[in-house]
């Protein structure tokens, strides 16, 4: 018999270090890395589409408005041609190619003044890229009502455009500032400098459009009805209306007080100041400024339209 060892061996057993490898640990799910490339290139398009929204929204028409008489058309003539056309009452727009530097164009318009058809600016607001208010400033004294009236239509055309659209700076254009006199301390003199007599002109303009529109607000807040609100601000048939507020919204003075109305503090945008003038030739071929006047006045300038063409051409 045949004797049979059988060994049964123990299984031996190798310690081996648990690595966890550094990529895996960091491993991102196979689909992450698509969805953070197209979310990262849905922003930069977004970005993109908002960058060239607002390019394309600022537009590139210069409108001139204001009450008729203002000299709105000769102020129009001289911008474009360097001299100023007989002209009358306007009764339907004009426009032209102002070239304000010889990098730049813009689109020029003359709207009319008359109650019936002012309204017609807002057609052109959409394509605004700044509003020019003119005003005959020997005249605001006694015709305060009518032209605030005229700007608070086109204050609340200004407030009123959608946030896509770049508000235009408003500018009001106090015009005939060469017919004021100002009196002087020194007997001897009774017509002060061109200086002086712009910033009367710009004075007497903002005093008496911030008051007058300060009235027409607080009758707005009293309820009482304000002339010219039933009015279509775009020259239409009266189907729409707006209050005596809308338009006029002042955040307060600059000391956070609240306070009357003040251009510097309005809501809507933008508003400076101007005073010039233009020599007008009428029909009989005389011209409204004196030669005497003229040669005291003009300093070497052409026309008194030195600051309003400075503004235009430092628009954006």
């Amino acid at each position: 018999m045949t004797d049979v060892t059988s060994e049964h061996a123990s299984p031996s057993f190798t310690a081996q270090p648990d690595v966890v490898s550094f990529a895996s640990t960091f491993k991102l799910p196979p689909n992450a890395l698509l969805i953070g490339s197209a979310a990262v290139a849905l922003v930069g398009v977004l970005i993109f589409a908002l960058l060239q929204r607002r390019s394309s929204k600022r537009g590139s028409t210069i409108l001139l408005v204001g009450p008729s008489d203002a000299g709105k058309t000769a102020v129009f003539s001289s911008l474009l041609y360097s001299t100023s056309l007989p002209s009358h009452t306007s009764m339907q727009a004009n426009s032209g190619v102002l070239q304000p530097t010889p990098e730049t164009t813009a689109k020029l318009v003359d709207v009319p003044g008359h109650p019936r058809i002012r309204g017609t600016f807002a057609e052109h607001m959409k394509d605004a890229k700044a509003v020019v208010f003119v005003v005959d400033v020997n005249g605001i004294a006694r015709n305060g009502a009518p032209v605030a009236e005229h700007l608070h239509q086109v204050l609340h055309a200004i407030s009123s455009l959608p946030p896509s659209q770049a508000t235009p700076p408003l500018l009001i254009h106090a015009h005939k500032s060469d017919l004021l006199v100002v009196r002087s301390n020194t007997p001897s003199s009774s017509v002060s400098t061109k200086s002086q007599t712009r910033q009367l002109a710009i004075d007497r303009t903002r005093t008496i459009l911030e008051r007058e529109l300060e009235k027409r607000r607080k009758a707005g807040q009293a309820g009482v009805n304000v002339e010219g609100m039933g009015a279509v601000v775009g020259g239409g048939s009266g189907e729409e209306s707006w209050d005596g507020v809308s338009g006029l919204e002042c955040s307060g003075s600059k000391d956070g007080s609240a306070g009357t109305f003040k251009f510097e503090d309005w809501d809507g945008g933008e508003v400076s100041f101007s005073a010039g003038w233009v020599d007008v030739v009428r029909d009989d071929g005389i011209t409204q400024v004196e030669n005497e006047k003229r040669k005291l006045d003009a300093e070497g300038e052409e026309d008194g339209l030195g600051t309003l063409r400075e503004w235009i051409a430092s628009l954006p």
